[in-house]
């Protein structure tokens, strides 16, 4: 390539003087050739240099693009700069003074130089896209919809011309906008909008749609997912803005649509600076660390450079595999495994005065809501009691920040979860007031792919065969995924002053019905045809509308769009009764689950709403 380079240069300047001289209709004055050809020796190595220095010769020009063109002009107006200091400065001034060499030489010679020396890198790649387009052609080949005829949209029809091996033959784009109608994007044409589907579908015998709209809401991906699905197209989806690395799609990018694609979620914004002034070098203390939340709130804190991360948890396997993959992934960071129960006050507070953490997050609870309405008093001792354990050890150690993991569940309790949750609420409440330690709340609902909730469920009975059991068609419930509630946690404990109960948006409330069914098409099935949706009738203590109180009025916004602080209504509230009751109840083993919502209820204070539906 370098020969070339010189050849082609050298050859540039000579067609110059012919070109220039052809105009006045005479031939080339012997002098000036005289002078261009004394100027070689100096020119050729100077070029080298300068093409070298520009990346000309460390690029794959098979995979060249505009940044790469621009590398050749800053190369060759290199060379036309220094050929002119050269012939003018040194040549023509010094060794051969002969007839002057007019300045419009060098200016076609770089226009020439600079056509030949990119049209050869051209060549490569266009050789290399013909060496494709044969690949593509002979592989199998799938008729492919992208649905967004915008920059993603492009890019990847882009990749895929690139990559016959992907499989896929882009046929046209889908696109809303009315402005794209008819156009042509990456060289395929905008065929019409998500109302034309079925049309397209049948028309171009399409296999395959993909979404290319990263920004895109859940609601949009949702319904264009299911037209498709219905269609019997298979969906594939690009991911989120946020997994795209520095605007760049690649077709190993392109995934099956996943149920979280659909719910409408939109991208977290934290307030990094302020979760690592609170995070950073603190000695940092996880319970129920090995647990779906908590792993995750250790795999994000790791992030913020504490000084220690303890993970404690009662369940030896997963703080293994929690402590096991931090341990491989953050090498310099401090991290303890500590197996310990939060209803053992005295192995407790041996752990808070061995460690005297500067941050707790209080994750470890029993979550389960028909479980605990059959083991009640199982659900006080490690709701409550272990809630008041980890609490008072942090109180009486001096930890600066206690942030503890609610549920939507503890709004107006009907359950044995929801209640002891509030009640949990009630017990940091009540510290707050008496501690320098500032103590709040995070309220949140369900969280998808966390153990024991719906989705793992619906998935092993899709993998099953079905049935796949609903309680209550009507049923309506808020999700988030983990990573995302986990974020909120952390932003909400960075903006507690004490005693706030933060509640996070949850977004849109979703029917558990419609969730079934999305699984179920996902799964490359047919609701009610292929793998039935049965109706169980709802169980014990579990309400058919959650409530957070998001958007009722009395919640109050912060700094962060998605996180509201209740009502607070525990500020007249001693719960030294109803702790005394409760403790009662455990130490008969007697608990009546009645008699427990009625008791904490009459504790909580909040304003009464009417269920958020859907």
């Amino acid at each position: 390539m370098i020969l070339f380079d010189q050849v082609v240069s050298v050859g540039a300047v000579f067609l110059a003087l012919l070109v220039r001289y052809a105009f006045e209709g005479r031939a080339v004055p012997d002098g000036v050739l005289q002078a261009y050809l004394w100027s070689l020796p100096f020119i050729i190595p100077a070029r080298v240099a300068v093409f070298s220095a520009c990346g000309l010769y460390r690029q794959v020009w098979s995979q060249a693009s505009l940044p790469e063109l621009g590398q050749i002009m800053a190369a060759t107006t290199g060379d036309a700069v220094l050929a002119a200091i050269v012939i003018y400065g040194l040549v023509q001034h010094w060794i051969y003074p002969g007839p002057f060499m007019p300045r419009s030489i060098l200016i076609i010679a770089w226009m020439l130089n600079t056509a030949c020396i990119g049209g050869s890198r051209l060549v490569l790649r266009l050789r290399r896209e013909w060496l494709l387009t044969r690949k593509s052609v002979a592989g199998v080949q799938h008729p492919t919809l992208v649905f967004g005829a915008g920059d993603a949209g492009a890019l990847i029809c882009r990749e895929i011309k690139r990559h016959g091996e992907s499989g896929y033959r882009v046929v046209g784009f889908l696109d809303d906008d009315p402005a794209k109608q008819g156009m042509r994007v990456a060289g395929v044409p905008v065929l019409g909008s998500r109302k034309d589907l079925g049309r397209i579908v049948k028309q171009h015998k399409i296999t395959h749609l993909i979404i290319a709209m990263p920004s895109a809401k859940g609601r949009a991906v949702r319904e264009i997912s299911s037209l498709a699905l219905d269609l019997g197209v298979h969906v594939k989806v690009l991911p989120g803005l946020y997994e795209l690395v520095e605007g760049r799609v690649s077709v190993s990018q392109i995934r099956d649509v996943q149920i979280e694609d659909l719910l409408g979620r939109e991208e977290v914004s934290v307030d990094l600076e302020a979760i690592a002034a609170y995070l950073s070098g603190e000695t940092v203390l996880v319970t129920g660390a090995g647990g779906s939340i908590g792993s995750e709130l250790c795999r994000q804190i790791a992030q913020f450079g504490p000084r220690r991360l303890v993970l404690l948890g009662h369940g030896e396997n997963s703080i293994y595999d929690i402590h096991l993959e931090l341990r491989e992934k953050y090498p310099d960071l401090d991290l303890v495994p500590v197996i310990a129960d939060v209803k053992d006050k005295a192995r407790i507070d041996t752990v808070f005065d061995e460690f005297r953490p500067g941050v707790v997050f209080h994750a470890a609870a029993h979550k389960h809501v028909p479980l605990m309405e059959m083991n009640p008093t199982e659900a006080i001792k490690n709701n409550v009691f272990g809630t008041l354990n980890v609490a008072q050890a942090a109180d009486r150690v001096g930890v600066g920040r206690f942030v503890m993991l609610s549920s939507d569940k503890a709004v107006n309790p009907t359950s044995v979860m929801g209640a002891t949750k509030r009640a949990a609420e009630l017990v940091i409440q009540w510290l707050n007031r008496q501690s320098k330690t500032i103590f709040v709340a995070v309220r949140f609902g369900n969280v998808l792919g966390s153990r024991g909730s719906v989705v793992p469920l619906f998935q092993r009975q899709i993998a099953a065969g079905g049935p796949v059991t609903v309680t209550d068609p009507r049923m309506v419930r808020y999700f988030m995924t983990i990573p995302e509630a986990v974020q909120l946690v952390i932003q909400a404990g960075a903006m507690g002053t004490g005693g706030e109960v933060f509640v996070l948006d949850m977004g849109e409330p979703v029917k558990i019905v419609d969730l079934a069914r999305d699984l179920i098409r996902l799964s490359g099935y047919e609701p009610d045809v292929d793998i039935p949706i049965v109706f169980t009738g709802a169980r014990p203590g579990e309400k058919l509308y959650e409530e957070l109180l998001t958007t009722e009025e009395g919640t109050r916004a912060t700094s962060h769009e998605r996180i509201f602080i209740a009502p607070d209504s525990s500020s007249d509230v001693s719960i030294d009764g109803l702790l005394a009751d409760l403790w009662c109840d455990v130490d008969t083993g007697c608990v009546e689950n009645d008699r427990l919502v009625s008791l904490v209820n009459s504790y909580n204070r909040e304003r009464r709403h009417a269920p958020l539906r859907g």
